[in-house]
């Protein structure tokens, strides 16, 4: 038995204003679209429920293409940073929280941004230890490329003034050559690898606190990088299992996996794209460079504000290009992290010089600094960009500080992309950004900064069809679901995102005003804002 859903704007996403009167479903599946009394008679005997939209409006269930699940769940259980204008307010919230900490406790906070500040400097371990002396003190930088650590937390870790710098990342040093506690890339790797391991119930906890929110923001899913983190990749799978499975959550969950754990899903013989209805394995995950906010993505040519820093390759050339064979070798797709333009050259070279010939999809994420050479590069292979247009609205203005007048009109390219023909997904790369799909939509439309309230690069502007389609057409192509998800059309999933509001009839900034009325996965209402 089957539900008919009318009574509303019906988007289908097919093309341009395509809407359909009424959808039929059953057991999790688009059965039919069309008219309202047409379908209601072709099917009456197998409807045992009629749903009436009440002028609400629908579209396919939005998708955010690139997402920390686990991440966004710290951030909500964690000290949250993010808002904070000045480095006194964070000091502030971080007294606040040390007189509740127990003997040898973590002091962790999240999404810590200079770049909001009046004042934007990068906080010294020796203001930390007068916060907190007697407990190790971890504070992650918004872009996850960066993080501050306190004396406790470095003598745990064993760094010293004479630590030397791993490779792809820069211990942070004073001019006396001294450790100022400031960490970079795959330098932080030192301090987090002895923060004490958490529990399967708490990562459960962590996993199903963040799918609520993402639910209630009308996100049917998600492609999240989190199974070489807390625990491993067994432990950090069996906790997705056990939050939407045993809890009965119903949320779509492709997860990459990232290279160092690639192993442990061959001896697990999981394979790409199999587990079950909610949870897939995805490409392997490789980061090629750092991020643009601590000038460690890695650039063609120098930082503006930094001439003699062209960013940080996290891996020699040799060695992307083994793990590139690597997954090649088990018939996997790539999904590189590679925001400076040097990095996604890098990138797109290898994957030019090894097609992947199985009909999956290669992904370069983020991709935002561009260069004419790069671009015709990327139009003549097969390579999905994954990017998050919320980090226009973030990285404006302090980015010309960065790139310079000339190079930033060619950075954040999002419409240049879909003009050339190159196939884009879009996410939110929370806890990095906000992870609210309706904030992407707008940005992507807008281009307005959060910070100055200005619009930059108007040029690259998205039409309000073209900024859903990222999150519904664009997400299920980059994983091969094109036929049967991010459309509302027969034979494919029953998953829909229901607003109040019509996005096409209201001015773009209202967008991030609309509310999410109902989530549906599977033919189910995951979630119901009555």
């Amino acid at each position: 038995m089957g539900v008919l859903w009318y009574g509303g704007n019906i988007y289908t996403m097919k093309s341009i204003g395509n809407t359909v009167d009424s959808v039929f479903i059953e057991d999790g599946i688009i059965v039919d679209t069309g008219d309202y009394h047409i379908l209601k008679q072709n099917y009456g005997n197998k409807i045992s429920e009629i749903k009436n939209l009440n002028g609400k409006t629908m579209f396919p269930g939005f998708v955010d293409s690139h997402l920390h699940i686990i991440g966004h769940g710290e951030k909500i259980a964690h000290l949250d940073l993010s808002l904070m204008t000045s480095p006194e307010q964070v000091a502030e919230a971080l007294r606040s929280r040390v007189d509740n900490l127990h003997e040898g406790e973590w002091l962790i906070g999240e999404g810590w941004n200079e770049n909001q500040w009046e004042d934007p400097r990068i906080l010294h371990k020796d203001e930390l230890d007068s916060i907190c002396p007697n407990n190790p003190m971890l504070l992650t930088r918004v872009c996850r490329h960066a993080i501050l650590a306190n004396t406790h937390a470095m003598e745990k870790a064993g760094v010293n003034d004479r630590t030397k710098d791993p490779q792809g990342g820069k211990i942070v040093r004073n001019e006396e050559g001294q450790a100022t506690g400031y960490f970079l890339d795959t330098a932080q790797e030192i301090i987090k690898k002895v923060v004490p391991d958490i529990s399967i119930d708490k990562l459960t906890k962590l996993v199903g606190t963040s799918i609520d929110e993402l639910l209630e923001l009308g996100l049917v899913g998600g492609h999240s990088e989190d199974l070489a983190y807390y625990g491993g990749f067994n432990k950090t799978l069996a906790a997705f299992y056990n939050a939407i499975n045993k809890e009965n959550r119903r949320f779509r969950a492709h997860l990459l996996v990232h290279h160092e754990v690639v192993d442990d899903m061959i001896a697990s013989e999981i394979s790409f794209s199999e587990q079950n209805e909610y949870i897939e394995l995805g490409a392997m995950k490789i980061f090629s460079d750092g991020a643009l906010g601590g000038r460690t993505a890695w650039l063609s040519e120098p930082y503006e504000d930094d001439r003699d820093n062209y960013g940080i390759p996290i891996h020699s050339i040799e060695v992307l290009e083994d793990l590139v064979k690597k997954a090649r070798l088990h018939g996997l797709p790539i999904a590189v992290h590679a925001i400076g333009d040097q990095a996604a050259w890098t990138v797109a070279k290898l994957i030019q010089k090894y097609p992947l010939n199985n009909g999956r999809r290669d992904r370069i994420i983020h991709a935002q600094v561009m260069n004419k050479q790069l671009l015709e590069l990327l139009k003549s292979i097969d390579v999905v960009l994954d990017i998050q247009p919320t980090f226009v609205a973030s990285d404006f203005p302090w980015i010309i500080d960065r790139l310079g007048e000339k190079r930033v009109q060619d950075a954040y390219p999002w419409k240049t992309y879909l003009q050339h023909g190159i196939p884009c997904a879009a996410g939110s790369d929370a806890p990095i950004e906000d992870v609210n799909p309706l904030h992407g939509i707008e940005a992507a439309v807008l281009r307005r900064s959060n910070i100055d309230g200005n619009i930059y690069n108007e040029k690259q502007q998205l039409s309000v069809y073209e900024a859903i389609s990222l999150y519904t057409k664009g997400s299920a192509y980059v994983i091969g679901r094109e036929h049967n998800r991010g459309q509302i059309d027969k034979g494919f999933l029953a998953d829909f995102t229901i607003l109040d509001v019509d996005l096409f009839q209201i001015p773009p900034e209202k967008i991030r005003t609309a509310k999410v009325e109902m989530t549906v996965v599977d033919g189910e209402i995951a979630y119901n804002r009555e």
